[in-house]
C-alpha cells in the first residue's frame, strides 16, 4: 500500500512529548482514514479509533463517551500515552467546545491522552479550531492524489491522470468507463455535496449550488463573469449568493473560483472567477465523451490538459501556502499567477504548440514577476509539470 508523503510528518508529531491536537483535513476519498491507520501501526502507542459518520449531529455527548472510553482503557493498560482518533468530527454539533473542555481538563491533570481529528469539511473544521481551540492544534491538509502517486500506485500515464484524475478508489474501474463515471458522480460528487455541504451548512438554494457546481466543472479552466453565470442558471440569485456557494464548493475540495491577479486586493475580490476543479475526475465524469474519444479532439483535450495543470496547482496551494490567480488585460492573458511571501510566478500552458506568448510578455513588463514558466510540448511539457512540486517553482 502506498504511503503518502505526509505520513511521516504526522507520525513524528504524534510521538513528540509536547501535546497538540493533530487535525488532518481534506476532501473525501483521498486517504485520511488510511493515513491515520498507517500512523497507528507505525507508533507503539495504544489507541481507540472512532468515527462520527454514523452519529446524529445532535448527539453532543458522544464525544465525551468515546473520550471516557479512551481514558479508561489507558488506565487499564497502565499506559503513559494513549491516542484517540475521531473521524468526521465536524458532523457533531459544538464539537470544538466539547473538545476544548475535555482537552483542557486532561492538560491540567497531565493525562497523556493524544488526540487526532479527521474531517472532510475544511470550512467547519477551521471555524471550530479558530473559535474554540486556538493555540491547541496543528493542522495538515491532505489533498487529492498527484500524478506521481497515481503512477506509483496504479502505473498510470499522464494522459490517464489528466482524464481520470486523482481518486484512488476509482482507479480499478477505468476500463469500464460508464461504471467509473457512476462511481465518481454518485459515490463522490453527490456524497460530498450532500454530506459535506448541504447537511452541515445552511444553503437556501441547494439546487442552485448543485447547478453551479455542474456549470463550473463544464467550464473548468475558463473565465466567466457572474453576470454570464447568472444568465446560465435559473433562480441564480445575486452575485453574493453565487460567490458564497462557490466558496463552499472550494472548501469541500471540489471547485474553486480563481480570482484575477491585481495589485489592489479589492480589485482581486471583485473580479470574474476562473473556474477550476480540484480533481479532473470531477470534470470528465460529467462529460459525454469517453477517454479514447476525447484525446482525438485537440481543442477539447487541450482544455483537459490546462484544467489538470490548474488542479495540480490548486490542490497543492493549501499545504504549500501559496495563492493562485489568473491574469487578463484586454486580449492578453496568463493562465496562472502564483504568489508566495512576496514572490510572483507566472505559468502559461500551451498544449497546442502555439507561439503566442504575448500575455507573458505584457505581464512581465507590468508586474516584473520573479519567474516565468511556459509549458509546451517542445520545452517543459505538461506531463513533466504534473510531477513537479509547485513549491519548487519559487
Amino acid at each position: 500500500m502506498i504511503e503518502r508523503a505526509q505520513l511521516q510528518v504526522i507520525t513524528n508529531r504524534i510521538q513528540e512529548p509536547r501535546k497538540f491536537i493533530q487535525v488532518l483535513m481534506g476532501p473525501r476519498q483521498v486517504g485520511k482514514t488510511t493515513m491515520a491507520s498507517q500512523m497507528l501501526r507505525k507508533v507503539n502507542i495504544p489507541y481507540i479509533f472512532e468515527s462520527a459518520d454514523a452519529v446524529t449531529a445532535v448527539n453532543t455527548g458522544w464525544i465525551e463517551q468515546v473520550w471516557e472510553a479512551a481514558r479508561l482503557k489507558m488506565k487499564v493498560l497502565l499506559a503513559k500515552e494513549f491516542i484517540l482518533v475521531i473521524d468526521e468530527i465536524q458532523k457533531i454539533q459544538n464539537w470544538s467546545e466539547t473538545i476544548k473542555r475535555l482537552w483542557d481538563r486532561d492538560t491540567i491533570n497531565e493525562t497523556g491522552l493524544k488526540l487526532v481529528l479527521l474531517g472532510s469539511s475544511r470550512l467547519l473544521l477551521q471555524k471550530g479550531l479558530t473559535e474554540s481551540l486556538a493555540g491547541r492544534f496543528e493542522t495538515m491538509y491532505l489533498g487529492h492524489w498527484s500524478f506521481g502517486e497515481m503512477e506509483e500506485a496504479f502505473n498510470w500515464n499522464a494522459y490517464q491522470y489528466a482524464w481520470f484524475g486523482g481518486y484512488p478508489g476509482g482507479a480499478g474501474l477505468i476500463e469500464e468507463e460508464d461504471r467509473w463515471k457512476n462511481y465518481i458522480n454518485n459515490s463522490l460528487i453527490e456524497t460530498s455535496v450532500s454530506k459535506d455541504i448541504l447537511m452541515l451548512t445552511r444553503v437556501d438554494k441547494p439546487a442552485l449550488l448543485k447547478r453551479l457546481f455542474e456549470l463550473g466543472c463544464h467550464y473548468s479552466g475558463q473565465i466567466l463573469s457572474f453576470t454570464k453565470i447568472q444568465g446560465q442558471l435559473q433562480d441564480a440569485g445575486n452575485t453574493t449568493t453565487l460567490s458564497h456557494y462557490l466558496n463552499l464548493l472550494d472548501t469541500a475540495g471540489l471547485l474553486s473560483g480563481i480570482e484575477k491577479y491585481a495589485a489592489n486586493i479589492i480589485r482581486k475580490r471583485s473580479s470574474s472567477p476562473r473556474f477550476q476543479v480540484h480533481n479532473n475526475a470531477l470534470l470528465s465524469a460529467q462529460k459525454n465523451e469517453y477517454f479514447n474519444e476525447i484525446i482525438h479532439k485537440p481543442a477539447e483535450w487541450g482544455r483537459i490538459i490546462e484544467s489538470s495543470v490548474g488542479a495540480h496547482l490548486i490542490n497543492n496551494s493549501i499545504s504549500q501556502n501559496y495563492l493562485v490567480y489568473y491574469w487578463r488585460e484586454r486580449n492578453n492573458e496568463v493562465d496562472f499567477i502564483l504568489e508566495r511571501r512576496g514572490k510572483i510566478i507566472a505559468v502559461e500552458v500551451k498544449s497546442n504548440d502555439s507561439e503566442n506568448t504575448k500575455g507573458l510578455e505584457v505581464f512581465k513588463n507590468k508586474f516584473n514577476p520573479d519567474k516565468l514558466y511556459l509549458i509546451t510540448n517542445r520545452g517543459l511539457s505538461w506531463q513533466e509539470f504534473l510531477k513537479i512540486n509547485p513549491i519548487d517553482l519559487f
